[in-house]
């Protein structure tokens, strides 16, 4: 059992994360089993209670270990569940991992990479300095892996896993995850500054950055959703509470007592590393709370509330009839989260010989 203390509102809202075989039960009543899924394309799983959205591509696909090192995902979620229970945070951390790395380059793990003669890592860049999280963790991984069966499983197959095993170890669904991704032997810290959108994005901003990966708006909703879990810092959402159009005015879309709330934790001036939860109502519970929190004003990123408000640009209709459909309907949230995971999942891998299996996921072999 740990225990997960967010100040927020002057009140302490403690989060009871409970990882017990007979919690994952109840959330998997078919068991707590990922198995390698079904057949990539065929009906959803009904062994692990999962889902298997239709249609692979690149060449990946679930069973991908499933002789080569079949104890992969085994392991894989056996230090998640240490890791989560010494800190639930970590959750997102690892989702938001796999979101920084596929939205740069493809999901080739290059945002694993240190900095080296040869490379200049993206966890330099704007949106990862002093902000991306769970290296270690995905470094645990791998040295397990590697003891387990050497040189066989990517870096950038290790963060889609991770991610997957965060969300169902926070309460969410499971899916049919496509692998054989290969790991790159590059980085791009000018594809890390230009390419993943900013916590103040307008909603037309958020729609060309997912276009430009081949995403559409059911996707951005959806993967939006992946908020329900972890926190933010006051730098990313102080300008709502300030200065939201330049005229030293708050965000007006900023439910009243949500906005003092946010402006205790975080100052007009310093602060800018406290933090406050993404949905205060069950921050380390992946849930479709999120949703009914952005109905109600409170949102804490602009990028989540324009999703409702489409920030007075008037392109918000279908955005915001999804963020009302999730906020209703939990299901349905859970399962198009699943289909744009594999969606986002499938950007650009290297498959085949392109590529390698790092050794060491910070540096190249």
């Amino acid at each position: 059992m740990a225990v997960f203390k967010v100040s927020f509102l002057g009140l302490v809202v403690v989060v009871m994360a409970l990882f017990s075989a007979s919690t994952l039960s109840l959330a998997h009543p078919a068991g707590f089993n990922f198995g390698w899924g079904s057949g990539w394309g065929s009906e959803p799983s009904r062994g692990h209670g999962g889902y298997a959205p239709a249609g692979g591509s690149f060449g990946l696909f679930p069973q991908f270990y499933q002789f080569s090192c079949p104890q992969a995902n085994d392991i894989v979620i056996s230090v998640l569940q240490q890791a989560i229970a010494r800190e639930p945070r970590v959750a997102a951390s690892l989702l938001r991992l796999h979101f920084h790395d596929c939205f740069v380059q493809g999901c080739d793990a290059s945002v694993l990479l240190d900095d080296s003669t040869t490379i200049a890592s993206e966890k330099r860049s704007g949106p990862n300095r002093n902000s991306l999280r769970g290296f270690e963790v995905i470094d645990e991984i791998k040295a397990k892996l590697e003891e387990a069966c050497p040189q066989t499983v990517s870096c950038a197959d290790i963060l889609a896993l991770a991610a997957r095993g965060s969300i169902v170890l926070s309460g969410g669904p499971n899916w049919d995850l496509p692998l054989g991704r290969r790991d790159s032997r590059t980085a791009s810290l000018s594809g890390s500054n230009s390419n993943i959108p900013a916590p103040n994005s307008t909603l037309s901003t958020l729609l060309t950055f997912f276009k430009r990966q081949g995403l559409d708006e059911v996707d951005l909703v959806a993967l939006s959703g992946g908020h329900t879990i972890g926190v933010a810092r006051c730098v990313t959402f102080k300008q709502r509470l300030y200065n939201q159009k330049g005229n030293n005015q708050p965000d007006e879309t900023l439910e009243r007592n949500y906005y003092f709330g946010l402006k205790s934790v975080c100052p007009r001036s310093g602060g800018d590393n406290n933090i406050s939860p993404l949905d205060f109502a069950s921050p380390a519970k992946f849930d479709n709370a999120y949703f009914k929190l952005i109905l109600f004003g409170k949102g804490l990123l602009t990028s989540d509330q324009v999703l409702l408000t489409g920030n007075g640009i008037g392109n918000a209709g279908k955005t915001m009839e999804l963020v009302k459909t999730y906020a209703d309907d939990e299901s349905l949230f859970f399962q198009q989260f699943a289909k744009s995971m594999v969606k986002m999942g499938n950007i650009r891998p290297l498959t085949g010989s392109k590529g390698e299996v790092r050794n060491n996921c910070r540096r190249l072999n």
